[in-house]
Order: C-alpha cells, then sequence, then structure tokens
C-alpha cells in the first residue's frame, strides 16, 4: 500500500478510503489511484485486512446430498453470489446432516474464521438439527422451510406444484397423477401439498401418490406400475391420462417405463417434472417442468446473511423465490376422450 501511495503521491490514507470505497475521495484523486493498483498489481492482505478490521469477509456453507441437482445448484449458486459481493465461501458438504455432523461442520467453519453460515438443508430432520446447534455466527437456511425460527430462503415449492398441475388440468386432463420424492424432504412435502391443494380447488379426483427417493431408477419403477394402471384399465387410462413427477429425474425413469410398455408420450399420458435440469429439454419428447431460479436462490441468501452479520437486522425473515414453468412437448394439448 506504500508503493502506491507513494507512485500516486497521496497518503497512506487516501489509498485505504479508496480500497475500501469510502466517499470522501474526490473522483480525480480515486481514479489516479485506481490506475495505479492496476499499474503495481497491487491485491490487498487479506489477513492484514483481517487483524485490521476483524473481518474475514469469509462465509460458510454446510451442503446435504450435493450429489443431486438442486442442493448441488443451490450450493452453486450460494458460493458465487457470495464472490459477486466480495466474500470468500467455504464449503462443508454431507451426506447425512444429524446433529452430531452439524455441530462437525459448525465447529469446521468456525477454525476458519466464518462471519456467518448459509446452511442448504432441504431435510426436515435436518434443519431441526440445525436450530438445536448454539451456534456462534449468524446462520441462513436455503430449502430449509418456513416453520421454525430461523432466517430463511426458498423457492415457493407449494407454488410451483400449482403451477404444473394446473396447467395439466388447462391442457384437458380430468386429474393428474403424482410421484412424489421421499417423505423427509420439505421440498417433497410441499410438492405434494400443491399438487393436492390444486386438485382440490379444481373440484378433480386426488389419486393416491406413489413415492420415488430422487432416483431415475425410483422414477422407473413408479412408471412401471402406472403404465400397468394403463394398460389394464378400459378406455386406455381410465382417468390416468397425466402425471406430475416431483423431479426431472424420476420422470426420465417413467419416460422410459412408458416407453418401453408402449405407452405414448403425451399421446396416451402426459408427463411433467420439477427442476429444469440441463437435460431436461432433450428428454424424448422434451420435458415440461418448473425451473428453479438457483441464482436468485444464492443471491438472496447471500443478502439475508450480511444483514444479519452486519447489525441491518435481527428477525428470522424468511424469503421466497418465484418459480417459472417451462412447457415443452411432454404435455402437449390433445383432445382427450370422457367416459360416457
Amino acid at each position: 500500500m506504500a508503493d502506491v501511495a507513494r507512485a500516486a503521491d497521496v497518503s497512506h490514507q487516501t489509498v485505504s478510503r479508496v480500497l475500501s470505497g469510502h466517499p470522501n475521495v474526490s473522483a480525480k484523486t480515486r481514479a489516479a489511484v485506481t490506475q495505479v493498483i492496476e499499474q503495481l498489481g497491487y491485491r490487498r492482505n487479506s489477513a492484514a485486512r483481517a487483524l485490521a478490521t476483524r473481518r474475514t469477509h469469509t462465509l460458510g456453507v454446510i451442503a446435504v446430498n450435493t450429489t443431486l441437482h438442486g442442493p448441488a445448484s443451490t450450493l452453486s449458486g450460494v458460493q458465487e453470489a457470495a464472490r459477486e459481493r466480495g466474500y470468500l465461501a467455504s464449503a462443508v458438504t454431507l451426506r447425512m446432516a444429524n446433529q452430531a455432523a452439524l455441530t462437525e461442520a459448525m465447529q469446521h467453519l468456525t477454525t476458519w474464521g466464518v462471519e456467518g453460515v448459509i446452511a442448504i438443508t432441504p431435510q426436515r430432520d435436518a434443519v431441526k438439527a440445525l436450530a438445536a446447534l448454539d451456534t456462534p455466527c449468524p446462520v441462513v437456511t436455503v430449502e430449509g422451510g418456513h416453520t421454525l425460527d430461523l432466517p430463511g430462503v426458498s423457492l415457493d415449492q407449494h407454488l410451483g406444484a400449482r403451477m404444473i398441475t394446473e396447467h395439466l388440468l388447462a391442457t384437458g386432463h380430468s386429474t393428474v397423477w403424482h410421484v412424489a420424492g421421499p417423505q423427509d424432504w420439505l421440498e417433497s412435502e410441499a410438492r405434494t401439498a400443491g399438487w393436492e391443494s390444486a386438485l382440490r380447488d379444481a373440484g378433480a379426483t386426488v389419486p393416491p401418490p406413489l413415492r420415488g427417493d430422487w432416483s431415475p431408477m425410483s422414477g422407473y419403477r413408479a412408471g412401471q406400475q402406472l403404465a400397468g394402471h394403463v394398460l389394464a384399465s378400459p378406455g386406455r387410462g381410465d382417468g390416468l391420462t397425466a402425471v406430475f413427477v416431483a423431479n426431472d429425474q424420476m420422470a426420465l425413469g417413467v419416460l422410459r417405463a412408458f416407453r418401453e410398455a408402449g405407452v405414448q408420450t403425451p399421446t396416451d399420458v402426459a408427463v411433467a417434472g420439477f427442476d429444469d435440469i440441463p437435460e431436461a429439454e432433450f428428454f424424448p419428447p422434451p420435458l415440461t417442468t418448473i425451473r428453479q431460479d438457483f441464482t436468485s436462490l444464492g443471491r438472496s441468501s447471500i443478502a439475508l446473511l450480511l444483514d444479519h452479520i452486519e447489525g441491518r437486522t435481527s428477525e428470522s425473515t424468511h424469503l421466497t423465490v418465484a418459480p417459472e414453468l417451462i412447457v415443452r412437448a411432454s404435455t402437449a394439448r390433445r383432445n382427450i376422450p370422457h367416459a360416457e
């Protein structure tokens, strides 16, 4: 910093003000100092800055089940948003999020001097375990639901499921069947609740949901059951003409099971998913789904965490990000014959 001050013919304090974005610096001086910084290739010493300001500009992230598309994409969105705000995001990934694992993860992050933690905890037990921890810094949950007294950000899963279900009803189907996700996942609960509420509000029959574990194989097995129902029923389906699958990977399995059984999509049964994974538009046929805005999830969660770190709020604010319906060929409108 002394070299920059000497080359720009300003004081050490002026250089510090320019680096910190202080408003009490003229535009001419700021431009001159910035030019010298670029010429010299100056980089701030983060360790020295932390000692001087007692700020590490490091955030912690605890993420569960990052082998799945949703948690992995959420983690990526959070890390990108942290970088945009000038913070390093140090992540700990967990396969299981019991209290012992969360405690160990929190202790690990604390040793790195994190100023706050983003917890990507989509399972109900994980959120409960997190709420029971004695956390040494502010914590914000992502996709952790809004049932506990913790600040959090999540996609409006319930609304997304309603949008898919209402779309299928609007294209002429009398009801919509459902392949749900695992019972202990908050996202699965919300998607199932949104599907059911949309059917009830429309006065439609609510079929018994099938359940998977987010994997294509579990979707394939559910698809075999659904295909068997279609082929065994008079009138080619007897009300089973549309299926909402709780994620795109399971929908891929459903589509394969239908093809193998000779059930055509969408001619016999329309299929919709949730997540809009990158491969969804290349499924045979391209998949109608709900797109999650992981960039907005990341930015909203980082902004909320920084509000708590910097004392702008102490409330357990809960924010939701709106979903987007993506309509593709797997739910193309057709005239569906009704039983007399």
